[in-house]
């Protein structure tokens, strides 16, 4: 494998600060602001938008959407239509 092609592979935390989640992981992310994580060591820090702790899809909070109904209104609007085979 070639030397020095690869981009530094460091421990990062990814912090969700609307859940208060934070997670220590590995990546290439690159941060100017560190923090204390639990074993003592500083580590960058980044900050994220959304997690799994904070989306609605992983919460159990998710909208579903009514597909039946929205055939059912397209049918009533322009017709069952008959195909022609």
């Amino acid at each position: 494998m070639k030397q020095d092609q690869h981009p530094d592979y460091h421990e990062v935390v990814f912090r969700d600060r609307a859940a208060g989640y934070a997670s220590l992981t590995r990546s290439t992310a690159n941060s100017a602001e560190t923090i204390e994580w639990d074993d003592g060591a500083t580590y960058p820090v980044v900050d994220v938008e959304i997690s799994s702790q904070s989306h609605p899809f992983y919460t159990g909070k998710a909208r579903t959407v009514d597909t039946e109904g929205r055939v059912a209104r397209f049918e009533r609007q322009y017709g069952a239509g008959e195909r022609e085979g």
